[in-house]
C-alpha cells in the first residue's frame, strides 16, 4: 500500500501545473498517468500549431520560446517535459487509475501498469486532471466501428489520392481538409452547421474559402452521415435528401467528452449537460477531498486554448488545500 497526500491524475499540462503549485506549498504529490507525459499533445497532428502564443501555455514560471510567433506540437512536447524534469515531478507513466473509492480520511486508488501488475495507492487528496482526448464522441451510425473510420487525425501522408470524407466544423476538422488536399486527397467536409462555425482561425478560414470556392475541398452544409459502408459513405441534408459519396477513409472529428462513468464511481455528480460539478473557485467537486484541474472542467468544447486557463486550476487547489491544513 503506497501511502500520499495527494494523487494527481493526468499528466498532460494542467496535471503538470497542478503539481508544481501544489510543490511550491511543500507538498510532493504523485502523478499517475495512463500513457506519457502531456498524451494529448502527442496525439495532435504531427505539424499542428497551436492557436495560443507560448506566453499563454507556459507553467511552473518557465519561459516557453519558439522560434515562430505561435508554438509547434513538437516545441510544446520539448517544453512541458523539460518542465516536468526540471522541477523534478514523481510521474508514475503507463499506469491506469481503475476506480476511486472513500476509505478512512481520504482514498483508495486501484491501479495498473502496462504489463498488468496491479498496486494500490492511499491519498488524502486526489486531482483528476485527465482530460477527455480518449473519449470522443460517437456517432451512433452503421459502419462508425470499421476500421477505415478515425476520430483522431495525426498526418495527411497515408490519404494521399484517397476519398475522405471529414465529419465536423471545427478548427480541427477545417485543419484537417487543408493537409489533406495538399497531399492530394479528395476531401468533402461533411458539417451540420449551415456555415462555417465562428471559432475557425481567421487566418485559415480564408484559405479554406478559396480550396472550396475553386472545387479542391468540397463542403457540405447542413448535413449529416448516416452511413458509413466500405466504398461509401451515405449523407443526408435537412430537407432528408440522401445522397452517397465514394469514400475510402473517415475522419470522425466530432469533439470529445470527459470519462463520465469514471468519476460518477468516484461519487462525482455529473450535471445535466454531462460535464462535472465543481466548485469554481476551489475547483473542488461536491467529493471533498477531490478536485478538478484542466479540460476535465470544462464545459465547452476541448482544445488547446483551454490550457491558457487550465493551467490555474493548481493554484486555486493548492490554496483551498492551504487554507484547510491551517
Amino acid at each position: 500500500m503506497h501511502q500520499e497526500q495527494v494523487i494527481i491524475i493526468g499528466a498532460g499540462p494542467c496535471g503538470l501545473s497542478a503539481a508544481i503549485e501544489l510543490q511550491r506549498m511543500g507538498l510532493d504529490p504523485l502523478i499517475i498517468e495512463k500513457r506519457n507525459i502531456v498524451h494529448s499533445i502527442s496525439q495532435y497532428p504531427v505539424y499542428m500549431q497551436f492557436f495560443s502564443s507560448p506566453e499563454l501555455l507556459e507553467i511552473g514560471s518557465i519561459p516557453f520560446t519558439t522560434a515562430q510567433e505561435k508554438p509547434s506540437r513538437l516545441e510544446a512536447l520539448n517544453y512541458y517535459r523539460t518542465v516536468a524534469l526540471r522541477h523534478n515531478l514523481r510521474i508514475r507513466a503507463y499506469e491506469t487509475v481503475l476506480g476511486i473509492e472513500s476509505a478512512g480520511n481520504g482514498f483508495e486508488l486501484r491501479t495498473e501498469n502496462r504489463f498488468g501488475e496491479p498496486s494500490v495507492f492511499q491519498a488524502h487528496n486526489v486531482v483528476v486532471a485527465t482530460g477527455y482526448f480518449d473519449q470522443p464522441n460517437m456517432i451512433g451510425i452503421p459502419g462508425e466501428e470499421m476500421e477505415k473510420v478515425s476520430h483522431f487525425f495525426r498526418e495527411a501522408h497515408p490519404y494521399t489520392g484517397m476519398e475522405v470524407a471529414i465529419i465536423g466544423g471545427s478548427n480541427s476538422a477545417i485543419d484537417a481538409a487543408l493537409e489533406l488536399e495538399r497531399v492530394g486527397a479528395r476531401v468533402t467536409v461533411v458539417y451540420r452547421g449551415e456555415n462555417y462555425s465562428r471559432s475557425i482561425k481567421p487566418w485559415v478560414l480564408p484559405t479554406f474559402e478559396s480550396k472550396v470556392a475553386k472545387g479542391l475541398i468540397r463542403m457540405q452544409f447542413a448535413s449529416r452521415v448516416v452511413e458509413i459502408a466500405q466504398r461509401e459513405v451515405v449523407i443526408e441534408d435537412l430537407s432528408g435528401t440522401r445522397s452517397s459519396l465514394p469514400n475510402d477513409f473517415v475522419l470522425a472529428l466530432t469533439g470529445f467528452h470527459p470519462d463520465r462513468e469514471f468519476l460518477t464511481h468516484a461519487g462525482c455528480a455529473i450535471e445535466p449537460e454531462g460535464y462535472p460539478f465543481f466548485h469554481e473557485e476551489t475547483m473542488e467537486t461536491n467529493v471533498p477531498g477531490i478536485y478538478l484541474a484542466g479540460v476535465v472542467a470544462s464545459r465547452h468544447e476541448a482544445n488547446e486554448i483551454f490550457i491558457e486557463t487550465g493551467r490555474f486550476h493548481g493554484r486555486k487547489i493548492a490554496e483551498h488545500l492551504a487554507s484547510r491544513r491551517g
